[in-house]
């Protein structure tokens, strides 16, 4: 059989689990070193097996952590079917083939909007996860580490297409970008799912299931809205206006997760692309134009949005 069913011992396991000789169908991934496979079982029934080598293993853990903290706050996640993590297993429920990003794709606003006001709900439920259940579990999504993924983006993308422009204009945005992490890490931090995006969103029949939440940690309190909003799919502004009307974040500090979240989000596409996964590279000029709007509508950046957009019009789309 393929990978990973070469593993001692873990057919063993999955026939204890209820999946006796299935069929496995491996799921893309990018370059984590985790790996998703589908298992169909001889009933017709399916899971998903998810396989942590070693030096990601405590992510298992983490996942089981998180599942106890997000249940009983009454957000959905995958049910865990059975887990080792000592052997770096976990069987979760296969909750279908396509992601919110994935079944989203080409549908009207009209129809998506219910599915970002379940998601904005979800936002603020994990949000109020009591801090000290949080602390520790994660590093916080604080300064070093805002400062941090940008610096990725300014190194992988910015310096090497030549869009820090010249020398005034590269310690002007430098500035700006060091002062919008800074008053984000000011802010007083809540609980954040970290990545919730449509990529990480499992449409179902009664509303979202939220996915990859084993990195829940503490962060700037509208992280996770930016996230939403300007992953994959790209709210029309009218519905970003609306969305953020009956949200319980000061739209400045918005503005600023938004503006941090989608430089970092073009650096981790640079990142993957650089070790062979390219396919996040289509959403780089939306993002761009994303990130420029964001920063446009903060103290620390406006000044600077009109030599930005000129030396950035290679690349962006707004």
């Amino acid at each position: 059989m393929p990978q990973p069913f070469v593993q001692s011992g873990l057919e063993t396991w999955l026939a204890a689990a209820g999946f006796p000789g299935c069929e496995p169908r491996q799921l893309p991934g990018d370059v984590s070193p985790r790996r998703y496979t589908r298992l169909i079982g001889a009933d017709g029934g399916s899971a998903i097996l998810a396989t942590y080598p070693p030096e990601i293993r405590a992510a298992c853990a983490r996942f089981l952590r998180t599942t106890a903290l997000l249940e009983p706050a009454g957000v959905p996640v995958p049910r865990v079917l059975a887990s080792s993590c000592d052997e770096g297993w976990m069987l979760v429920e296969d909750l279908g083939p396509e992601t919110l990003a994935e079944w989203g794709r080409g549908r009207p606003w009209s129809e998506l909007q219910p599915y970002f006001e379940r998601a904005l709900e979800l936002v603020e439920r994990i949000g109020r996860i009591p801090v000290e259940s949080v602390e520790g579990l994660n590093p916080r999504l604080g300064g070093e580490l805002l400062r941090k993924e940008l610096a990725q983006t300014w190194d992988l993308f910015l310096e090497p297409k030549g869009l820090t422009g010249g020398e005034p204009l590269t310690r002007a945005l430098g500035a700006a970008l060091d002062a919008i992490c800074a008053n984000l890490d000011a802010e007083t931090p809540i609980t954040c799912h970290r990545d919730f995006m449509v990529r990480n969103l499992m449409p179902v029949s009664d509303g979202l299931v939220v996915l990859d939440h084993q990195d829940l940690r503490l962060g700037p309190p509208a992280y996770d809205l930016a996230s939403l909003l300007n992953d994959t799919l790209f709210p029309p502004p009218e519905m970003e206006e609306a969305l953020l009307a009956g949200a319980s974040f000061d739209p400045v500090s918005y503005h600023r997760a938004a503006a941090q979240r989608t430089l970092k989000a073009i650096g981790t596409y640079a990142s993957f692309a650089l070790r062979g996964a390219d396919r996040h590279l289509p959403l780089v000029p939306a993002t761009l134009g994303r990130c420029l709007a964001h920063l446009a509508r903060v103290p620390e950046s406006a000044p600077l949005v009109s030599d930005l957009a000129e030396v950035w019009s290679s690349v962006l789309i707004c």
